[in-house]
C-alpha cells in the first residue's frame, strides 16, 4: 500500500511539523516541511534548528523557499499529489491587515487553477456559554385544603413543569401571546365569557366525567399520592417546597377523605406522615365541562373560554409532549340551530387560525400552512389539522393541533347542544414562530425569551443549531407473565433522561429456539436543545435507565 504523504506549509519554527513528525508511523506516512523563508532568515535559533534535527532524524524532508501560493513551481509535475495539506494560522506575517491575509489565503487556494474562493453555502460560527446540564431534584408542593396542609412531589417526567405560570401576567411567553391573539379575534365574532383555571389537581372521582369524552386519556393521567402534611409552612425555606395554596381558588370537587386514624390498616404510617389519596394531574380541560354548564350563571349562545395546563403520559415523539397548554372554547346553543352555528364556529377559527399561521411569512412568500377541519369516523367530531412544510423538507407534515365535539347533553338541557373545542397552544406556537423543538417552549435559559417582543410575532432564531446527538440501544428479556407496556418504557427514558431522549427506534423481536423467550431491542438518541450534554452524562443515564426498567418493567437488560 502506498505511503500517505502530508504537506506542511507556512512553518515558522517547524514546531508543529516536529511534533506531528512523533506521532507518525515514517513506513506508512511522508512528511513535507516547508516555509518561506531561506536557511539563512532563520538565523541561528536555536528552536528552530532543534526542530530541524527532530525532523530529519524521523525521516521528514524540509524544504525552504516555498511560496503557498506558488505551490506548482516548488514541485514538479509527478510529485503534487498530496493526501492532506495543512496551513497553520494563516497569516502574511507583523501587523498584516485583513484584505492582505484575505488575498493570501484566496491564492492559497486557487493552485494556479484560476479558480475563485467559494463563499455559497458558508457559514458564521458563533459560539456561546450554554447553560450547564443540572440534575434537577423533583420539587415538593404544598397545599391547602381548608384548613389542612398537603404535599406532594413533582412526578419525575414533569420536572420544571409544574408551576410555570406562562399564561399569567407579566408573561411574555409566546404560550401567552398566541393564546391572547386568539381569544382577542373569537371576541370579534363571540360575546366571550373567560374562565379562571385552579391548579390541575383531580380526586380519583372528579376525573370519571373524562370516561365520557375520551376513554383513552385517563389511562395516560400522572397519578400522585398526596400525603398529610403537618410540618410549619413558614419554617420551609430551603427553595424545594413551592407553596400552593393561591392557586386553589376552589376544591370542592376535590373529594378527600378525613384523615385517619393511627390505628387504621388500610393506611400506611411512615414518620409521621400519613398516605391520604390517590390524585391525578389534570389530562384535559375537558374535566371541568360538566361543572361549568351546570353552573346556575351558564349563558348558552355566550363563548366561554378556559385556558390552562395540562398533562399526560406519552410516547416520546417529535410533537407529543407530556405537558402543554390547552385553551378549551365552550359554546351552547339552541339544537335547532346546530349545523348554521357549527359551521360559524369552524369558518371563524379556520380564518384566525390561517391569519395567525401567516404572520411570519416575509413579503411574497407562499403560505406553508393550511387549517383543515377534518371529519372523524363518528360523523359529528373534528380533529383540527395543519399541514405544516416547516418541519418536514421533504413533505408537509399534518400535525393535530387540536379536535372539536359536538355533544347533546339531555340531561342538562333538552333543546341545547353544545360544541366544545380543544387547542393545543404549545403546538400552534411552534407553528406560528417556526420553533421546531417543543422542549424550547419550557426551557430556563433566558436567551430564548429574548426572542420574543410582547405581542408581537416574529420568525424565531434558534442559538443552538447544531447540538450534538448520542445514540445507545438497549435490549432485554421479557417477563412472559407481566408483559411489556411500552408507555411505561417511554416515560421511564423521559423521566431518567429529564427529557434528553428526543427518539426511541425498535429495532428488533427476538425469540430464542429453546426456550421461547422473548427479547426486544431498542435504540435511544439523546440530545438537548438548550444545555450542554457530554458523552459521559449519557452514558450515565443510559445506566441509570437500564436499572430502572428492570426494577419497573420486570425485563432483564442483556
Amino acid at each position: 500500500m502506498a505511503r500517505r504523504r502530508l504537506l506542511l506549509v507556512g512553518e515558522g519554527n517547524f514546531s508543529f511539523a516536529a511534533a506531528l513528525s512523533e506521532t507518525l508511523e515514517p513506513s506508512t506516512t511522508s512528511l513535507i516541511a516547508t516555509c518561506l523563508q531561506r536557511p539563512a532568515d532563520l538565523g541561528r535559533d536555536p528552536v528552530v534548528g532543534k526542530n530541524l534535527r527532530r525532523l530529519r532524524e524521523r525521516g521528514a524532508e524540509v524544504r525552504f523557499g516555498v511560496d503557498c501560493t506558488q505551490l506548482a513551481d516548488a514541485f514538479e509535475l509527478h510529485d503534487r499529489e498530496f493526501d492532506r495539506i495543512y496551513f497553520n494560522f494563516p497569516h502574511c506575517g507583523r501587523k498584516a491587515g485583513v484584505a492582505k491575509n484575505r488575498e493570501l489565503l484566496a491564492k492559497f487556494f486557487q493552485r494556479s487553477q484560476d479558480k475563485t474562493f467559494h463563499l455559497e453555502g458558508a457559514l458564521n460560527h458563533i459560539f456561546t456559554r450554554s447553560l450547564p446540564f443540572e440534575c434537577f431534584q423533583p420539587r415538593i408542593f404544598r397545599i391547602r385544603l381548608g384548613d389542612q396542609w398537603f404535599s406532594f412531589p413533582e412526578p419525575e417526567a414533569l420536572k420544571g413543569k409544574l408551576n410555570r405560570r406562562f399564561l399569567e401576567a407579566p408573561s411574555c411567553h409566546p404560550i401567552k401571546t398566541i393564546n391572547e391573539k386568539l381569544i382577542a379575534e373569537l371576541g370579534k365574532a363571540f360575546p366571550l365569557k373567560r374562565l379562571k383555571c385552579s391548579f390541575p389537581l383531580l380526586s380519583q372521582g372528579s376525573t370519571s366525567v373524562l370516561t365520557s369524552w375520551n376513554r383513552d386519556i385517563l389511562s395516560a393521567a400522572f397519578w400522585i399520592g398526596l400525603l398529610e402534611d403537618n410540618s410549619n409552612s413558614e419554617s420551609l425555606t430551603d427553595g424545594t417546597t413551592q407553596d400552593m395554596d393561591e392557586f386553589l381558588m376552589s376544591f370542592s370537587e376535590l373529594s378527600l377523605p378525613h384523615s385517619p386514624k393511627r390505628d387504621d390498616k388500610e393506611y400506611a404510617y411512615e414518620e409521621g406522615i400519613y398516605g391520604q389519596a390517590k390524585v391525578c394531574l389534570r389530562p384535559s380541560l375537558l374535566v371541568h365541562v360538566q361543572a361549568l354548564i351546570q353552573a346556575p350563571d351558564f349563558l348558552p349562545g355566550s363563548l366561554y373560554i378556559l385556558s390552562g395546563p395540562v398533562f399526560r403520559r406519552c410516547l416520546i415523539l417529535p410533537f407529543t409532549m407530556p405537558a402543554f397548554h390547552e385553551t378549551l372554547l365552550i359554546l351552547a346553543f339552541s339544537r335547532n340551530l346546530k349545523d348554521g352555528c357549527l359551521q360559524s364556529v369552524l369558518d371563524h377559527l379556520k380564518r384566525i387560525l390561517d391569519s395567525l399561521l401567516t404572520q411570519t411569512l416575509l413579503e411574497g412568500s407562499e403560505l406553508s400552512s393550511a387549517v383543515e377541519f377534518v371529519l372523524q369516523p363518528n360523523g359529528k367530531d373534528y380533529v383540527i389539522s395543519v399541514k405544516c412544510h416547516n418541519f418536514d423538507p421533504d413533505g408537509a407534515k399534518d400535525l393535530i393541533i387540536g379536535f372539536v365535539t359536538i355533544s347533546t347533553i339531555s340531561i342538562i338541557q333538552k333543546d341545547q347542544c353544545f360544541v366544545f373545542v380543544s387547542i393545543n397552544l404549545d403546538l400552534l406556537a411552534m407553528l406560528v414562530w417556526g420553533i421546531s423543538d417543543w422542549r424550547m417552549l419550557w426551557t430556563f435559559d433566558n436567551r430564548f425569551l429574548r426572542n420574543f417582543v410582547p405581542g408581537k410575532i416574529e420568525p424565531f432564531k434558534s442559538y443552538s443549531l447544531y447540538p450534538p446527538s448520542y445514540a445507545h440501544d438497549v435490549s432485554f428479556w421479557l417477563d412472559e407473565k407481566k408483559g411489556f407496556d411500552e408507555l411505561e418504557f417511554h416515560t421511564v427514558a423521559r423521566e431518567v433522561s429529564q427529557d434528553t431522549v428526543i427518539s426511541i427506534e425498535f429495532l428488533s423481536r427476538f425469540q430464542h429456539a429453546k426456550t421461547e423467550q422473548v427479547s426486544l431491542c431498542y435504540r435511544l438518541i439523546y440530545q438537548t436543545c438548550d444545555k450542554a450534554l457530554t458523552r459521559e452524562q449519557v452514558a450515565s443515564m443510559q445506566f441509570q435507565f437500564r436499572k430502572e426498567i428492570q426494577r419497573r418493567l420486570h425485563v432483564i437488560p442483556r
